[in-house]
């Protein structure tokens, strides 16, 4: 039986800027990219010339032939039978997300329409939940049971008072949700798609639309059933390899019809145009015959360079990782020895150190359920919240790079934290914000802690941040010592005081600890 330990050698210290002694533990924002992939594309711009692809010359067209060798293998690697799958190369995911949103309201227009009806589950990132506020009417699905009886219902959920609500039900919807959490990496169901297409339902709620970033950086994305596939689905290339920054939009023929309605035109998607008074304003699309459905909607020049690189990126990957089933593997049996050995840090005096906001239907050891994702929080010996600016304080010192706040995911913080809209709002008005601000508000945390494990993790690295936890467990001697330190702290404090009006007009500020670390950055260079 293979190991589904990934050991390629030199991996790690091959890393473009990383140290030998960082701790890399935010593959769910971007996973680092290996040297190798850059000497190759590098290789590849130097030995040949690309080209605007909008032209007939040599050099366009040997962008042109590459940028569709790369979109073909691209689909290849999630499985998609081109005769069934378009791909439209987008800047990220976000992207990919608004393209089908704005269709979607286009499409409405243009059948004189009142609007969409928009779902989407409590597990969305911001950039799912952002689609709403383009809808006519909107539901929100606060659990997956929620979203099963709406499967098996005979009336379509009426909205809950998100967005204003027309007389008349639209008569067209889509539904949207992640296939896995970025806030706390449990998986969705992958059935849902088809159920929406093929059960019973009422009214024309029956497109879909999957966010397959955080699901598919560390676990294959398969689309080869495309009678049970998403209709839409976005994604980001880095997150799986690094590099290039670059998105895409896969979207099944079948449902195609919805974006070809879209309003906008740019350069490269129309044959057409004819400028001049209203009453002769005219252009004629692209109709995306001959090469596809991304004629129509990659607007302007491709960024061919990065879509070039994307090419030598599943190449490297491919060399490195030999598939994306090993790296679920890989990274299933490592984040499920480090959620063991992070349940069992205990305080002295018993209580636990971490909280961590794991699904109860998820299992560490299952890529079914669970991705290499762990948020947590963590609590002092007295059970106070340790604020999480303070743990990604010490992570830097212990060079350590992980998340915390919000993680754009706000119904997967609001609901592992306990936070109603109400306190929600509270907490903005008191500086609460998705990237920072206040760790604390009522004696409950604003945000988490995220750390998430990649192709590229080892078990060192898991090893690394045990041991760095460790510095927050309060052991008995510990507390003794405190305690004694404690008796002369006043006195210590006047000494202080004295010694800082003394030295005041030539300061020299020592930081002993990395406690207050973000607060010296504040106040500007060391």
């Amino acid at each position: 039986m293979p190991s589904h330990t990934i050991n390629a050698p030199g991996l790690q210290s091959g890393l473009i800027g990383s140290r030998p002694d960082t701790i890399y533990l935010d593959h769910a924002g971007t996973t680092p990219y290996p040297t190798s992939l850059i000497r190759t594309y590098s290789k590849d711009l130097t030995t040949n010339l690309f080209g605007n692809p909008h032209s007939a010359s040599p050099s366009s067209t040997l962008s042109t032939s590459r940028i569709e060798r790369t979109r073909l293998s691209a689909l290849q690697f999630f499985k998609a039978d081109p005769q069934h799958f378009d791909l439209v190369f987008v800047s990220n995911a976000t992207a990919a997300i608004k393209i089908v949103a704005d269709c979607f309201r286009d499409y409405c227009r243009s059948s004189n329409q009142t609007g969409f009806w928009y779902g989407y589950h409590a597990d969305a990132h911001s950039s799912l939940v952002g689609a709403r506020e383009i809808a006519s009417q909107t539901h929100y699905f606060h659990t997956d049971e929620e979203v099963e009886v709406w499967f098996h219902s005979r009336s379509k959920p009426r909205s809950n008072g998100d967005s204003p609500v027309d007389d008349d039900d639209p008569s067209i919807g889509l539904f949207a949700y992640p296939a896995q959490s970025n806030m706390n990496g449990r998986r969705l169901p992958q059935s849902w798609p088809s159920k929406l297409r093929h059960g019973n339902r009422t009214g024309d709620i029956k497109y879909s639309l999957l966010d397959a970033a955080a699901y598919a950086s560390t676990s294959q994305l398969d689309l080869s059933d495309a009678g049970s596939a998403p209709d839409f689905t976005a994604l980001s290339f880095y997150k799986i390899f690094g590099y290039p920054n670059l998105g895409a939009l896969i979207v099944r023929k079948a449902a195609a019809h919805i974006l070809k309605q879209r309003r906008y035109f740019g350069g490269g998607t129309v044959d057409m145009v004819i400028n001049g008074p209203s009453t002769t304003q005219w252009h004629a699309k692209k109709e995306g015959g001959g090469a596809g459905l991304h004629e129509m909607l990659e607007d302007g020049t491709p960024a061919f360079h990065s879509i070039i690189a994307l090419e030598h990126a599943m190449a490297t990957h491919k060399r490195l990782f030999s598939s994306m089933d090993r790296v679920a593997l890989h990274t299933a049996r490592l984040s499920n020895g480090l959620y063991g050995r992070m349940t069992g840090l205990a305080h002295a005096n018993g209580r636990k150190l971490c909280t961590i906001y794991k699904n109860p239907t998820s299992t560490y050891s299952d890529p079914q359920t669970q991705g290499p994702i762990i948020a947590f929080n963590l609590r002092a010996r007295d059970g106070a919240w340790i604020p999480k600016s303070e743990v990604e304080a010490r992570a830097i010192c212990n060079h350590i790079q992980l998340r915390t706040g919000g993680v754009c995911n706000p119904g997967g913080v609001a609901a592992a934290l306990g936070l109603g809209p109400e306190e929600m709002r509270r907490n903005f008005e008191e500086g609460v914000r998705c990237g920072g601000g206040v760790d604390v508000v009522d004696g409950r945390p604003t945000g988490v802690v995220r750390v998430t494990l990649g192709a590229m993790s080892s078990q060192g690295d898991v090893e690394a941040f045990v041991r760095f936890l460790g510095l927050f467990v309060e052991r008995e001697v510990e507390q003794k010592v405190r305690d004694e330190e404690c008796d002369d702290e006043e006195e210590e404090a006047e000494e202080e005081e004295e010694e800082e009006e003394e030295e005041e007009e030539d300061e020299v500020v020592v930081v002993k600890s990395c406690r207050n670390l973000k607060e010296f950055m504040n106040d500007g260079p060391l």
